[in-house]
């Protein structure tokens, strides 16, 4: 395995372990939709929220690039077909994780597709 998908597995398993922390049940972890993909599909409360994790050897100064309008779009498209193949009629929320450094350290940004 290529030294970034190690990095990015590392980072995924750790922010399994802090979503749960938090009181979120984690439904889906990986979810795909045709050639989309979801992180972490959790349940905090009755609110269905995508978990987009970054994980990052440096730390980014900038998360909000993390997210062009692009992936914005495909993890909105990817949520949609979720809570349609599931039935659901939930709120939705979308949040951003950036796992960075060497310590891996974990900065949360709930609501992350509102703020940009």
């Amino acid at each position: 395995m290529a030294w970034h998908n190690e990095l990015g597995k590392r980072g995924e398993e750790k922010v399994a372990g802090y979503l749960q922390e938090r009181g979120m049940v984690i439904l889906e972890r990986n979810w795909r939709y045709k050639h989309l993909e979801l992180d972490f599909v959790c349940m905090d409360g009755n609110v269905i929220v995508v978990v987009e994790v970054k994980t990052r050897y440096q730390k980014e100064e900038y998360p909000a690039e993390l997210l062009d309008y692009r992936k914005r779009r495909n993890l909105q498209l990817a949520a949609t077909a979720y809570i349609t193949r599931h039935r659901l009629d939930l709120e939705l929320r979308f949040d951003l994780v950036v796992v960075s450094g060497p310590e891996a350290k974990i900065e949360y940004y709930p609501e992350i597709i509102d703020l940009f």
